[in-house]
């Protein structure tokens, strides 16, 4: 490529857009590599010549030149843009490979496997790429400027929404030491004196084979007490529920159910209860024992 580069400039193709450009693009936004007033659509091989990213287009895939597409016929893999940049960001020590998989798992993957031919297309399901193709202009005879508008409309909103993935994904991290120094100090329940953030902690540090099956944590100026799940996968149950006389029991009814003060209410599925106080989410927590016994 001999042709001079605009610096920090991306390229796509024009017209209707996909979520795998709009996520490598809203990728190269979020790590600070490009700027969003250099962001060209077209198939003009001159004008993606001179822009330092290309993604989607050219039919290149070549991470030393800044080059990301997978239509041509040499290229055999799984990965749209959207993967092929994320891979780029690990490989350049932008994002760390942890950090890498837990986009790849929460979108990017996903975001891949559409764009390469996977659409389950289940009644009342709705993909990420599906939201993004709900940006592009409703008409089919849309200019190329209401084309381009969408597509940055497309592009704030993924950038937003990665940013918070990974700021999510950052802050559990940083919880991560707490979660292991209560573990370490629990049998029954894992006793929090912060609401943090702790099941994907837990599991990754063992939490299959710990003995609590309950945690107890302030939420604002209440207590809760929730059932601690078998297994990472299986979130929707719990080791232990809750009394079936307490459950959908609020305020006076299910103080009266369980004979504690304090009550705020008990889930129907019995897998949470609210406490107005530490002292009565611990009392719940020995009455739930008991009952199980």
């Amino acid at each position: 490529m001999d042709t001079p580069q605009k610096p920090r400039s991306f390229g796509t193709h024009d017209g209707t857009f996909h979520a795998d450009e709009v996520t490598a693009c809203s990728l190269l936004l979020l790590f600070d590599l490009i700027d969003r007033d250099k962001i060209f659509r077209t198939r003009d091989s001159f004008l993606l010549e001179r822009c330092e990213y290309v993604c989607d287009v050219g039919g290149i895939y070549d991470s030393s030149i800044k080059r990301f597409d997978h239509h041509q016929t040499d290229y055999t893999g799984p990965l749209s843009s959207a993967g092929m940049v994320l891979g780029y960001l690990v490989q350049i020590g932008l994002i760390s490979p942890n950090e890498g998989g837990h986009l790849n798992n929460a979108l990017i993957h996903g975001v891949d496997a559409h764009d390469t031919g996977y659409d389950p297309n289940l009644p009342g399901f709705c993909l990420f790429s599906h939201v993004i193709s709900n940006f592009t202009p409703i008409s089919y005879d849309a200019s190329a400027v209401e084309q381009d508008m969408a597509f940055l409309l497309a592009v704030d909103f993924t950038t937003d929404h990665l940013r918070r993935l990974l700021g999510r994904y950052r802050y559990h991290l940083s919880c991560k030491d707490q979660v292991k120094a209560v573990m370490q100090e629990s049998k029954e329940a894992l006793v929090f004196s912060d609401q943090i953030p702790w099941m994907d902690a837990f599991f990754e540090l063992g939490g299959e084979d710990h003995s609590a099956s309950f945690v107890i944590m302030p939420v604002k100026d209440h207590w809760k007490l929730r059932g601690i799940p078998p297994t990472s996968e299986e979130r929707m149950k719990v080791r232990i529920a809750h009394p079936s006389t307490w459950a959908g029991k609020m305020d006076k009814a299910l103080e009266e159910a369980s004979g504690i003060e304090g009550g705020i209410f008990c889930h129907k599925g019995r897998f949470i209860s609210m406490w107005q106080t530490k002292e009565a989410a611990l009392t719940a927590l020995e009455k739930v024992l008991d009952d199980h016994i």
